[in-house]
């Protein structure tokens, strides 16, 4: 297979599911919360792929109140924060994060402290600029987070590519005029026509000029 190379002024990549595999981990989880609130996990699983875990809680238990779906919430990320063990990077994310020659973020539906954790479990570098779910107003789809990673880098989002593997996190990078490569097998309408690749392994990016 051919590199895919890029030229951009900044990379903003998602994390789950494209710098760090925590798949096995994430899906256990949800499904343990399917059975206790009696959620057909065939639908959670998929729809809460690049979705902020509070979003998920509500969409799936509409009318429970906020108390509890911040006990929900909280409980959910204790346990994400717990089960660290098998998360790995995607391959050659590692590589391509340390031989990056653009500014670049993680812009993600993880809190901060476990984007942290799985980005050290999986062997990565964390980011100068990162942009967590707990630190925006709107989660993806919506474009907060990587219209706020731009603005941090200093680079309009028309200029930026964006990594992502789950179909809200394409709406919100597409949204927010930035470029995108799918990571990944996703198969939806938003990623149809966009530049694709299985992992990072093969992918060069270049500053402009």
């Amino acid at each position: 297979m051919p590199f895919l190379e890029l030229t951009a002024a900044a990379a903003l990549f998602d994390m789950d599911g494209t710098l760090v595999d925590s798949h096995a981990v994430v899906e256990a989880i949800w499904r343990d919360f399917c059975r206790k609130h009696g959620v057909d996990e065939a639908v959670l699983v998929p729809w809460s792929h690049g979705r902020r875990t509070a979003d998920t809680v509500r969409h799936f238990l509409p009318g429970v109140p906020d108390d509890e779906v911040h006990a929900i919430v909280d409980d959910l990320e204790g346990r994400e924060q717990t089960f660290i063990a098998g998360v790995v990077e995607i391959p050659g994310a590692r590589a391509l994060l340390e031989s990056i020659e653009i500014p670049w973020a993680v812009v993600t539906s993880a809190t901060r402290e476990l984007a942290v954790r799985r980005m050290r479990a999986a062997g990565l570098p964390v980011p100068e600029v990162l942009v967590p779910a707990d630190e925006i107003e709107r989660g993806k789809p919506h474009p907060d987070g990587y219209l706020r990673a731009a603005e941090l880098l200093g680079v309009d989002p028309k200029e930026c590519v964006v990594f992502e593997d789950a179909e809200p996190g394409i709406r919100s990078a597409l949204a927010s005029g930035a470029r995108v490569v799918v990571v990944g097998g996703l198969d939806c309408g938003e990623a149809a026509d966009l530049p694709r690749v299985p992992d990072l392994a093969r992918v060069r990016l270049r500053a402009p000029g």
